[in-house]
């Protein structure tokens, strides 16, 4: 009975090592070729697995696109907002969120291009990618928050979703302004947006 155990446990370490390797090279290719471009046959082929091994793990889009969020979201986890959220003065916590948020976005520039290009053209994006506009919309709510209520227009609120958009970051990018003079530019927009605040 003992012997049993051991090779039941030896085959689902196994199993969980395949598994992983299928979810660690979707991951890959999500990065470099995009979602949309990302075929069965090539996880398969970068997991050194057959086509079969992968239906077997994921029998669906929904299922490895769900445990290829939940693993690229463990080891690129998003800035807490904790870190800016005791900062009252509404510019120093815009500035210290967008910094956090930039530099993320940088490191990350790969992946989100890719995933933000091809999640309409891909149904099983839909849900991973509400998770990331949960996220940010989370960020932009908190950042508002920091104004006083009579400065919350329609129009600071359009500006601070726009500034923590990871398109606005991308597009500002391209200017060849580093991080902080992007957030010190998006600082200076919100505070026109805000108008006086005495």
């Amino acid at each position: 009975m003992t012997k049993r155990r051991y090779v039941l446990r030896e085959r689902a370490q196994r199993q969980d090592e395949t598994r992983a390797r299928i979810v660690e090279a979707a991951v890959a290719l999500h990065g470099t070729i995009g979602p949309r471009a990302t075929t069965v046959s090539a996880i398969a082929e970068r997991a050194g697995v057959q086509r079969l091994t992968v239906y077997r793990h994921f029998p669906d889009e929904h299922s490895l696109f769900a445990a290829c969020s939940a693993h690229w979201s463990a080891i690129n986890p998003p800035p807490d907002p904790a870190i800016w959220a005791e900062l009252r003065e509404p510019a120093a916590r815009a500035r210290a969120a967008l910094l956090v948020l930039f530099a993320y976005y940088r490191r990350n520039e790969r992946m989100f291009s890719a995933l933000y290009r091809d999640h309409p053209d891909v149904p099983a994006m839909a849900e991973p990618m509400s998770h990331v506009q949960a996220y940010v919309d989370g960020v932009a709510a908190g950042l508002l928050d920091a104004w006083p209520k009579r400065a919350r227009s329609d129009a600071l609120t359009a500006t601070v979703a726009h500034c923590v958009r990871f398109a606005t970051w991308q597009s500002l990018n391209g200017t060849g302004l580093d991080d902080r003079a992007l957030a010190d530019l998006c600082v200076r927009w919100l505070e026109a947006a805000a108008g006086p605040t005495r």
